[in-house]
């Protein structure tokens, strides 16, 4: 399999005015986290390699805990970033709905995070305060990355594990209610019956991560390798509280998220482990205080400042960390744009930064590369994902079966625009995750709002290889 051009990208009948088709980067953004999907799959799903998998999620505890997503490129269930993507895609809609609607890709979206929603439901076991926990990971990280192979192939025991009052995890409770907080505010014009239980829910977890304090990954020690709690439990009661206040505009709980908020280092940012940077917009938002904006503003000037802030590769992208540095700079990216058209800005200086880094990794770069598999001239070929890779031994010569349609690989290791190398065993740059596209979605939706670009067809999404629109028949008739 060869780079394959995006049917429809070139047509100059297509509305877009930016550098890029942001709608068709949007909607195959999308397209990735429904290749993550466990569990028995729809009868809508547009993946034609992935088939219902993990059906029996949970049966060693006696709870239903199929459904969710696959973490990345491997098979395990991680309730800490899984809820944190949630909540990412959630804010994207909350700011841009209407461009959402207008690109055609808010059921997509919709969907994509109900599919999350509905799982961390299913994973809050409540029947009062002291007996509430919450199934936090299924599968054993070390056992699961020993197997190299398709989703639907796996054989091996998919433990499950839990929180609750005697072994608390305060950072993993706070972000699965910011998760379903955020999602009740996009559900209510919907389904109100939906956004009601999402919103209960919230504020049943919010008050466990309150009341019983630790840390998730001294609870489940299992994680403690993959997604152990760096930054503690503050931040994600804090962004919990936030989120909580915006649904409900019940100031309880932004006099919470203010007594909990923790002031930023401005030379980090917003990941699956540190949402203090979030926290900081929302509550510059909500009270308009100089002490959020300030902030904020120390925060991005530092990530849009070549000059003595974050190193930059001499093409122009913000690179924080070897291991998956486009996520940082996409979820830096989207909060600027959000902070930009919410709160202030300085010439653009915030919009700017936030367009630059994701052209960037769309393809404006010294080598014209794509990081997004399946996007653009030339691009990814070989994530480190087991199932898009179709085979059982990780080295294979030949490039994976499947195109990963929308997923961001990890991008360069250090500070260069030459360090990266397409090679599926380099986890460090070819690792995806549903973390790394949360805040890239959203960035992108923004985009389009600006630029547009219109997403493909359902006949053009047919014609992609792996790709299945259900009813296309139909809908043309």
């Amino acid at each position: 399999i060869g780079p394959i051009e995006p049917v429809g990208s070139t047509d100059p009948s297509f509305s877009q005015v930016g550098d890029f088709n942001y709608g068709e980067a949007l909607q195959k953004s999308l397209l990735f986290y429904e290749a993550q999907r466990s569990g028995p799959l729809p009868e809508d799903n547009r993946i034609d390699w992935r088939n219902d998998s993990a059906v029996n999620d949970g049966a060693d505890v006696g709870v239903d805990l199929s459904g969710g997503y696959y973490d990345a490129g491997d098979h395990v269930k991680f309730g800490l970033p899984m809820a944190f993507s949630m909540t990412m895609l959630s804010w994207g809609v909350v700011e841009y709905r209407d461009a959402y609607q207008q690109s055609g890709q808010l059921d997509e979206a919709l969907d994509a995070i109900k599919w999350g929603t509905d799982y961390l439901l299913k994973a809050h076991i409540t029947d009062n305060q002291e007996t509430q926990s919450l199934w936090g990971q299924v599968g054993d990280g070390y056992v699961d990355h020993a197997y190299w192979g398709p989703a639907e192939e796996m054989t091996m025991n998919r433990p499950s594990f839990k929180i609750d009052s005697q072994n608390p995890g305060s950072d993993l409770a706070g972000e699965s209610a910011a998760a379903l907080a955020a999602a009740s505010i996009i559900f209510r014009e919907s389904d109100s019956v939906y956004a009601d239980r999402l919103l209960e829910n919230a504020k049943q977890l919010f008050d466990f991560a309150d009341q019983y304090r630790g840390k998730y990954s001294d609870a489940i020690s299992n994680v403690s390798s993959f997604y152990n709690s760096w930054s503690g439990y503050m931040d994600e009661l804090s962004w919990g509280a936030a989120w909580l206040h915006k649904a409900t505009n019940d100031s309880t709980y932004l006099a919470k998220a203010e007594d909990y908020y923790q002031e930023l280092n401005p030379q980090w940012t917003q990941s699956w482990d540190n949402k203090s940077y979030g926290t900081a917009t929302l509550l510059a938002q909500a009270t308009g205080k100089s002490q959020y904006r300030q902030d904020t503003e120390d925060w991005l000037d530092y990530w849009s400042d070549s000059n003595g802030g974050i190193q930059y590769t001499s093409g122009g992208l913000a690179w924080l960390d070897q291991w998956g540095s486009l996520r940082y700079s996409a979820n830096t990216a989207f909060i600027a744009g959000i902070y930009s058209d919410t709160v202030k800005d300085y010439g653009d200086r915030y919009a700017d930064f936030a367009e630059d880094q994701i052209d960037y990794l769309l393809g404006e770069n010294p080598n014209n590369f794509s990081y997004m598999v399946g996007f653009g001239d030339d691009y990814a070929l070989n994530p480190h994902h087991r199932s898009a890779h179709g085979s059982y031994n990780i080295n294979d010569a030949d490039p994976n079966d499947n195109i990963l349609y929308g997923a961001l690989v990890g991008g360069p290791a250090s500070a260069n625009d030459n360090d990266y190398a397409d090679v599926r065993s380099d986890y460090i740059r070819n690792e995806v995750a549903i973390d790394y596209n949360a805040g890239l979605t959203g960035a992108l939706v923004r985009l389009y709002d600006q630029f547009g670009g219109d997403p493909l067809t359902d006949s053009q999404l047919d014609s992609l290889p792996g790709i299945s629109v259900p009813n296309l028949g139909y809908e043309m008739a």
